[in-house]
């Protein structure tokens, strides 16, 4: 199952009492005070897990809370403090404040530790409060409240290629040839239902790409029509947007459509994702109808166009040399945009 919206409650740990004691000693008749603190509280922490892909962990566990600090005691010993929830995040998950709509936290990088909500101070023991003029306080602190809140998580997938396309496309095939993912193949529509995140490797070079196979968009999508609409924002994120085509045109498709199509419902869900750099790759070219469609498409649209087969593996390696020449081209950008 894959989930990438759900909310959580987080409570980090109060704080510790402080001890109000004395000394009893043997020959101490007059010992003084020596109550020792309260541990603090353990603070909610999330934390950048490069092996996690999904929310599922907080959907079924949507409560977290840290540890309360041990109370202070006796013979100036403070309490110990509180150890921390942690939540293990995948990377490009965003945290809002349920109550305010607020963004509070991204997570981004791999082993990024973000306190969410901060665990309370331990109290004072009566030590603290002795002066020259009170030398038998019996005073001490409780701890304070640990911060708490409740908070709407939605992943937004970080790759380097975001691969979109209709159903039926061969996305899922595309996908199985050139990285070590393997979602379901099936020859009927939305044989994926959730974007599939895939590592493509290049051993000479010690280098590899990832790529986010969206589900299938439709006419309509941004609209909220099939399946697309949920994973559009999964795309977001991706350094260059892969548009696989069906240049055969099966099931009496024109392909020419299918990618002004395609642009429409990404230009209607963000204006911001018809910027990014795109590549449009011909797929199915093994089929006799795709050549006399290939160049309908090219006197149609006036962009480049990469030819292959997933069926036969036909161009599969100049598809793989040209997306690292061309994500390893882009300028360094900062992936904090929501």
């Amino acid at each position: 199952m894959f989930i990438d919206e759900c909310t959580i409650k987080a409570t980090a740990g109060d704080g510790g009492r402080g001890c109000s004691s004395f000394r009893r000693e043997k020959y101490e008749p007059m010992g003084g005070p020596n109550g020792g603190d309260g541990g603090r509280g353990g603070d909610v922490v999330l934390v950048g897990d490069e092996n996690a892909n999904n929310l599922i962990d907080f959907k079924y566990k949507p409560h977290w809370k840290g540890e309360r600090g041990e109370h202070g005691m006796g013979k100036d010993r403070n309490g110990r403090e509180g150890k921390p929830a942690e939540l293990h995040m995948p990377l490009g998950t965003i945290v809002t404040d349920q109550e305010t709509g607020r963004v509070v936290a991204e997570v981004l990088e791999k082993g990024q530790r973000i306190v969410l909500c901060q665990g309370g101070n331990g109290g004072w023991g009566n030590t603290h409060f002795k002066s020259s003029t009170n030398r038998a306080p019996r005073r001490s602190n409780p701890g304070e409240l640990g911060e708490s809140g409740t908070y709407r998580l939605v992943l937004k997938s970080i790759a380097d290629v975001g691969l979109v396309g209709f159903p039926n496309a061969g996305k899922s095939s595309l996908t199985q040839r050139i990285t070590k993912a393997r979602p379901r193949t099936a020859a009927y529509p939305f044989t994926t239902l959730h974007p599939q995140i895939g590592v493509i490797d290049f051993p000479e070079n010690y280098d590899r790409l990832l790529l986010a196979d969206v589900p299938g968009l439709i006419e309509g999508a941004s609209d909220n029509r099939g399946l697309g609409h949920r994973f559009l924002r999964h795309i977001e994120r991706c350094s260059l947007l892969m548009f696989l085509i069906d240049m055969a045109g099966v099931d009496g498709r024109e392909p020419g459509d299918d990618y002004q199509t395609l642009l429409d419902e990404l230009g209607t869900y963000s204006a911001a994702l018809l910027d990014k750099p795109r590549l449009v790759v011909a797929n199915k070219m093994d089929l006799p109808e795709a050549a006399d469609h290939l160049v309908n498409f090219s006197n149609q649209h006036a962009v480049e166009v990469l030819p292959i087969s997933c069926e036969t593996a036909d161009g599969l390696e100049t598809l793989k040399s040209t997306l690292l020449t061309k994500v390893r081209a882009m300028p360094a950008e900062s992936p904090s945009g929501t």
